[in-house]
């Protein structure tokens, strides 16, 4: 039986950029094409999925774990494969886009990983995918170095031992490339072109250098979607010659389903698995997506008021750590947002207290590591787990078998007993917009009010005035959650920003645009599966 005829070129539909052709190969760009081929019907089948998934929980309000995976759950035989050196000490992750800067101050900041970001931190324009994928290269080649236009300072690269080991984010399953199409016309996943071009041009080269081509997954939904990802492992490895299980990938539990299968997916990644993320924002977000019909015992209080420490969440954050070392897979803990202020002190003492005692909470629970937003926090985050790893890389033999999760306790919001204030809708709507706006210039991770926000953020933002609207919250000033109200603040918030910034630079942003694009998602009574769809048809380039 003879072989397939190769898939042919994806092709490119967007004005050249500088060095894309280092990136855009031809042979790069038909093994994109043969991911295409191969697993985006899979991917809009599992779309769909998700769509009824949805659907029953509108119509029941609960989530359980699935009856049909019990005995997976139950065999205590299975693990996921051993830890690959590069990747078994992770007790500080640094967050943040693609771009050359972060790129070197990433690599330099004294964590041990660099999640690369294509996804939440990074909006999509042809340019970011492209050069985010150049400046990956010039990284693993030492051709990177940068000169701040501002500041005139340069930045390098430190010697190969201190810097941190990589793992790439590519975007969710939802979102499509709309400048890397099939020769049918169809526009290629953005999780594929990312994960493909990062695969194709470094999966050997990583191996080469002690390393090897590390993911983050996220938005997963379901053990299926990780099943899909696992399928299109096995065949790059295969297509490649690149033996199977060097890919290794975490995936990120920030959905409410995903949850409920955290065992599930492990097992569907156990060759390529290397751990389960807790991230935060996202799955309120999630929650919020997914139980917005459930009434009163589901509406979230202000997303500030819902610490780690609630109780839904707690339930959440040690079932991964018990799921995850069970499995021998690494549990890695949330994100430390906070941006140091530079004219500030005071406001550094205060936030860099709270950073310490969640990083504290997370290494006494369990977790073998964490993220941060910012460099500053790395020496914080480091001392908490040093404090309790020792010289150990992890802690996965703390099975936390004490730990104990109803199906219900992962869904008990009403277990709260903060409420949502007119403050709280104040600060969705102007994160929110200024968000929006930065992101529709092309930045995805922005310090808004000393706190770093990518679209995650974003998302729990515009849920909350949907939701509290949708809901008929009556707030503690005696107001009523409104689309009037929503948009009385949001068109005081512009004038504000206005003011703030002057009319020249007002008028040289995106604010109208993102204004309306804030209210639109957040007043429509079709709620938007994500942010980024309606979105990403605003962003040029």
């Amino acid at each position: 039986m003879s072989a397939p005829a190769p898939s042919p070129l994806a092709i490119v539909d967007a004005e050249p950029l500088p060095r894309q052709e280092e990136v855009l190969t031809d042979a790069a760009l038909a093994f994109v094409a043969e991911l295409h081929r191969l697993f985006t019907p899979r991917r809009d089948e599992l779309l769909a999925r998700r769509a009824e998934r949805r659907a029953e929980i509108a119509r029941t309000s609960t989530l359980d774990f699935l009856p049909e995976t019990a005995a997976i759950r139950a065999d205590d035989s299975w693990k996921v494969a051993p830890a690959p050196p590069a990747l078994n000490d992770r007790r500080v992750e640094i967050t943040g886009p693609t771009d050359r800067k972060m790129t070197v101050n990433a690599l330099n900041s004294g964590a041990r990983v660099w999640l690369a970001d294509f996804e939440d931190a990074s909006a999509p324009t042809w340019e970011n995918v492209v050069l985010g994928q150049v400046n990956l290269i010039d990284a693993y080649t030492r051709n990177i170095d940068f000169t701040d236009p501002g500041s005139g300072k340069s930045y390098a690269l430190k010697a190969d031992e201190e810097l941190a080991t990589v793992v790439v984010r590519p975007r969710g399953w939802h979102l499509d490339e709309r400048h890397l199409r099939a020769p049918d016309g169809t526009a290629v996943p953005g999780a594929l072109v990312d994960f493909g071009l990062y695969f194709f041009h470094n999966a050997q080269r990583l191996i080469d250098l002690g390393k090897g081509p590390y993911f983050y997954l996220p938005k997963t939904e379901s053990h299926l979607e990780a099943r899909l990802w696992n399928d299109v492992f096995v065949f790059a490895q295969d297509h490649l010659g690149i033996p199977r299980g060097t890919v290794r990938a975490t995936v990120l539990i920030e959905t409410i389903t995903a949850a409920y299968e955290m065992d599930e997916i492990l097992y569907e990644l156990r060759d390529h698995a290397s751990g389960l993320n807790a991230g935060r924002w996202d799955y309120l977000f999630s929650i919020v997506k997914n139980f917005r019909d459930g009434g009163q015992k589901f509406v979230l209080p202000d997303r500030n008021a819902v610490t780690m420490t609630a109780p839904f969440m707690r339930a959440y954050t040690e079932l991964l750590v018990r799921t995850c070392h069970r499995r021998g897979a690494h549990a890695i803990g949330g994100m430390a947002a906070f941006i140091p202020s530079r004219r500030d002190e005071e406001v550094n003492k205060v936030a860099f207290e709270k950073v310490k005692a969640d990083k504290d909470r997370e290494a006494g629970d369990g977790f073998d590591g964490s993220w941060v937003a910012h460099p500053d926090l790395v020496p914080i985050a480091m001392a908490s787990f040093d404090a309790v790893l020792g010289d150990r890389p992890n802690q996965k033999d703390r099975l936390r078998e004490d730990v104990s999760v109803a199906a219900g306790d992962l869904i008990a919001v009403d277990s709260l007993d903060a409420r949502p204030t007119y403050a709280g809708l104040v600060n969705a709507v102007q994160v929110g917009i200024r968000y929006i706006e930065a992101w529709l210039r092309g930045l995805g991770a922005v310090a808004i009010f000393n706190l770093m926000e990518d679209a995650a953020t974003a998302e729990i933002s515009r849920s909350q005035i949907w939701q509290w609207i949708n809901a008929g919250v009556v707030f503690e000033n005696g107001e009523s959650a409104t689309p009037e109200l929503a948009r009385k603040i949001a068109a005081e918030e512009l004038a504000a920003i206005r003011a703030e910034i002057g009319e020249e630079a007002f008028a040289a942003g995106n604010w109208q645009r993102a204004h309306d694009l804030l209210l639109t998602v957040a007043l429509d009574e079709d709620y938007a599966d994500f942010l980024t769809l309606p979105a990403y048809e605003q962003l040029v380039g």
